[in-house]
């Protein structure tokens, strides 16, 4: 009963505050169940609350978990509109910064004494700050420039205390049933904790940086800065100083000397090596986390990326169920993507197979041919969310965050090259990833690895089947094993609506043009 009224009091608090800035009043619409109306016009009453919602500075006020949902929830139109989405980019780098005497106290705390052992200075001033961590200007001891990022005093408290509330009113919100259940909040919220809890350990943010260098090896103008293992820890990131002009200093970008549509085509392609090759893909590529290095001797101009907080996986089963959806959609076959997206489970089987084919028709049709300037993304993603609720198709946060990425990405690359046609520059890489997934060779070298898996375990089947029937009179060797768990048959990361996003999505390199 306690924590029910603690929720509740939150709850109350966390409403005044966004309905002074308006935020509450999406739901005083009649779509919304008559409980909810007046809950959000009696908050509103003598705040004197602007028409137009201000979802940014209400989720700011809110607090640091708020700025973190509100970001989060950016990755989701089809739960809160394309309007707020547009707003909730504001929450980038939406708090000030603490004064440096505040964070020094964390900072010798994690070294265990004074942090002038491990830096020749520190810029006082920071260059960045968010709602979990700032970011100031250092030179270590050995003299190198690096970006020091420093958690919050009491962040992990003030996210903790949040985040139960969150749970506790996403599992309230389902109960309703209907689309409230079909939307899933709880599995919004799970997958925003998981966001915040890796972030608030930033040697997983280091270790996330440190992979994507990997996947984009072979891109050398895609630059992923090194990580100073020895001076980074859990509350504290040290990473290579990026000496380059953030993409938003739309003057500072003007005074350079650079190929504009050369370093487009490099963002596409190093997106595109760490989502379609790799299958693990840096989800925040907004304008404040990319840097163009200028020209340095025979080296032309770079992409420097930074923030490795919130990154997208698919694993490699999805990625070839993309496959086989986008090569349907390339050809115009309607029909086998209707068939693999029932046969995947991705639609309930009580829908009709035909009348899937034909809603899958009505969306991807009107952009065939069509160049990417020319595609209305908000009506192409409104088609696509009108199937996932005509069918009951349950939504899956990673593949959305993959979709969105990718509308992210053609956003920047048109900032530096208006004329530049994402699905132009894409479509090589492409056809030769679809190519690979479903050709001959990859069927042959699946069902060898496959099998070569199972012939493995045949030793340790023998064992325990002879463990499980040992022979009359023979003295057991040990005690017996117990028996194998029973390997579930569900596909977790089964989703239809995220598939059918990001297959429709790809699809357009072959469409457009």
């Amino acid at each position: 009963m306690t924590a029910t009224v603690t929720h509740l009091w939150r709850m109350l608090v966390w409403g005044r505050r966004l309905a002074r800035h308006g935020a509450l009043r999406p739901f005083e619409s009649a779509k919304a169940p008559l409980s909810l109306r007046l809950v959000a016009r009696v908050a509103r009453i003598g705040t004197g609350a602007p028409k137009t919602p201000d979802f940014a500075a209400g989720l700011s006020a809110v607090g640091p978990a708020a700025v973190k949902l509100g970001q989060a929830l950016a990755t989701r139109p089809d739960l809160i509109g394309e309007a707020a989405t547009r707003d909730l980019v504001r929450l980038q780098d939406s708090l000030p910064p603490l004064p440096f005497a505040e964070m020094e106290i964390g900072l010798n705390a994690a070294y265990g004494g004074d942090w002038r052992t491990q830096f020749q200075s520190i810029d006082p001033v920071a260059i960045g700050a968010a709602s979990m961590a700032q970011v100031h200007r250092g030179i270590t001891s050995d003299g190198r420039q690096v970006a020091i990022k420093m958690l919050r005093p009491g962040i992990e408290k003030q996210l903790a205390e949040a985040i139960a509330t969150y749970e506790w009113a996403a599992g309230h919100i389902e109960l309703l049933g209907g689309e409230f259940a079909r939307l899933r909040p709880r599995a919004v919220i799970a997958t925003f904790k998981g966001w915040t809890e890796a972030e608030l350990d930033l040697r997983r943010e280091a270790a996330n940086a440190s992979e994507l260098a990997e996947t984009v090896e072979g891109e050398m103008e895609f630059v992923v800065p090194g990580i100073d293992w020895a001076r980074s820890t859990r509350r504290i990131l040290v990473i290579d100083w990026i000496d380059g002009v953030k993409m938003g200093d739309t003057a500072g970008l003007a005074a350079l000397d650079f190929d504009r549509s050369r370093l487009a085509r490099v963002l596409v392609n190093g997106f595109l090596a760490q989502a379609i090759a790799k299958g693990f893909f840096h989800a925040d590529m907004h304008q404040g986390n990319l840097f163009v290095i200028p020209p340095q001797g025979d080296l032309p101009a770079r992409l420097g990326v930074i923030d490795f907080g919130i990154m997208g996986r698919i694993n490699r089963r999805a990625r070839m169920y993309l496959a086989e959806i986008l090569h349907g959609l390339v050809t115009g076959n309607y029909a086998r993507v209707a068939e693999i997206h029932f046969e995947a489970g991705y639609v309930p089987p009580r829908h009709n197979v035909g009348a899937f084919a034909t809603a899958l028709r009505a969306v991807g049709e009107p952009i065939r041919g069509k160049r990417a300037k020319d595609v209305n993304i908000t009506q192409l993603l409104d088609g696509l969310f009108a199937i996932t609720r005509s069918f009951d198709m349950p939504v899956q946060p990673h593949l959305l965050l993959l979709q969105k990425t990718m509308v992210m990405v053609e956003g920047v690359a048109l900032t530096l090259d208006p004329q530049v046609n994402m699905w132009e520059v894409a479509e090589p890489y492409v056809a030769a990833w679809v190519r690979d997934e479903m050709g001959p060779e990859a069927v042959i070298a699946d069902a060898l690895v496959e099998n070569a898996r199972a012939f493995a375990q045949l030793p340790r089947i023998l064992r325990q089947w002879v463990d499980a029937h040992p022979i009359p009179g023979a003295a057991p060797e040990g005690p017996a094993l117990p028996p194998l768990p029973a390997r579930g048959t569900r596909r977790g990361w089964s989703s239809g609506a995220l598939a059918l996003a990001a297959g429709l999505g790809a699809a357009a390199v072959y469409w457009l043009g």
